[in-house]
């Protein structure tokens, strides 16, 4: 596909913006389900081009282009099947109710809808969900149909939705221009005091710190710091009330109001980044390049050796940790605790999902985590299993040096 450079930041405006990386034809897309290898194998792909804004910290793929994706039923993004993830959901999902004791909760980008629920459920709310891949039917009524599920984008059209708490959790990463989403999300967002504005999404400053090229893709042309998300959010007229990291540090969190005096009111000493986020993109120049070489040399180890490699968890992490390296049968399978997945094949490498139970026939030697966060999980189903495999995970100590 023909990519055109955006020459300004969509977070603040600036022309100040400076490539420090980029990977060339890429999928375009990690969660959408491919149903045979040819698909997937052959799935449109784009560039990837990281420029880092230096007036504001944002990072965005300079390269991307909106239409070329898909976002419907056809994605599978869903974490609800994995225990750990389901344990960060509950506690978090009370610590909204607790803090902010909503009477009614909308969703913008509620994914499958899993979320929603959880939180309708646990505080007795109403809620709204609206997202382009939602499935209705496989959400588990337990709020008593006090939600109400539209299949949309969310834009302009839908600025009469409205609730005590609207939420928006690993959406904007998926936007490109930033700054007009959020500054629809604050038009819409309703005045009275109650009111809250929660987003949730990646860390840029663990990408950086890591050198994690596995977790830049082009489905996210968005990237922030706690500092540069909350500077987003007060040029849109937010007032930021919490910024913080969670989930082991891979997700930030910034909950806002709307309020005139947002520009003028004294910022939270975590948005001061801006020097240190130029450092760090420094930093991932060097450290990229340097773990590629590193998972380069430990497969070329595990196929000297004859000892089948296989990846666990199957979504974007694993398209770009595969598609960036160029692996192809040096991994043996890919597997999923996910059961939609199962039977789809990985976009770009094309690689088959299997459930975990098929690794009892693959017997691999190794398994990379996808995520270490997941270790311990990860550990457990393979001893049910009867495996005890060697376990790595990206961007973790006992993953190559």
């Amino acid at each position: 596909m023909s990519e055109i450079l955006a020459r300004h930041c969509f977070a603040c405006g600036s022309s100040e913006l400076e490539t420090f990386w980029r990977v060339d034809s890429i999928p375009a897309h990690c969660v959408l389900l491919m149903r045979t290898r040819a698909e997937a194998i052959g799935y449109p792909r784009g560039d990837l081009e990281l420029a880092h804004c230096r007036a504001c910290g944002f990072v965005q793929n300079s390269r991307f282009r909106k239409e070329v994706h898909e976002y419907s039923p056809r994605c599978e993004e869903s974490q609800a099947f994995s225990g750990t993830f389901n344990r960060f959901a509950k506690e978090l999902a009370t610590e909204y109710l607790q803090r902010y004791h909503p009477r009614s909760v909308l969703e913008i980008g509620c994914g499958k809808g899993d979320f929603l629920a959880l939180i309708c459920e646990l505080g007795g709310c109403t809620g709204i969900g609206i997202d382009p891949g939602l499935q209705p039917e496989r959400v588990r009524d337990a709020a008593g149909g006090r939600i109400r599920w539209i299949v949309d984008f969310y834009d302009e059209r839908w600025s009469a939705l409205s609730a005590d708490l609207v939420l928006c959790r690993h959406t904007l990463e998926h936007i490109q221009d930033v700054a007009a989403f959020v500054s629809t999300v604050h038009r819409s967002a309703p005045r009275d005091a109650r009111s809250v504005v929660a987003f949730e999404l990646p860390d840029l400053e663990r990408i950086l710190v890591e050198g994690a090229f596995w977790d830049v893709y082009y489905e996210h042309c968005s990237y922030f710091t706690l500092g540069s998300l909350a500077r987003l959010f007060r040029r849109c007229g937010f007032a930021v009330e919490r910024l913080e990291k969670c989930f082991g540090d891979q997700y930030l969190l910034v909950d806002a109001r709307v309020d005139g005096r947002a520009r003028a009111s004294t910022p939270l000493p975590a948005e001061d980044d801006l020097v240190r986020t130029a450092q760090q993109v420094d930093r991932f120049r060097r450290a990229a390049p340097a773990a590629l070489a590193a998972w380069r040399a430990w497969f070329a180890e595990a196929a000297a050796r004859g000892e089948k490699v296989v990846l666990w968890g199957s979504g974007s992490k694993a398209v770009a940790f595969l598609t960036t390296l160029g692996l192809g049968d040096e991994v043996a399978c890919v597997t999923d605790v996910n059961p939609y997945r199962h039977g789809m094949f990985v976009p770009g490498s094309g690689h088959e999902i299997v459930p975990p139970a098929e690794l009892t026939r693959v017997r691999p030697a190794r398994v990379v985590a996808m995520n270490p966060i997941y270790l311990d999980e990860i550990r457990a189903d393979l001893a049910a299993l009867g495996l005890h495999p060697q376990l790595v995970a990206l961007g973790h100590p006992s993953g190559p040096a």
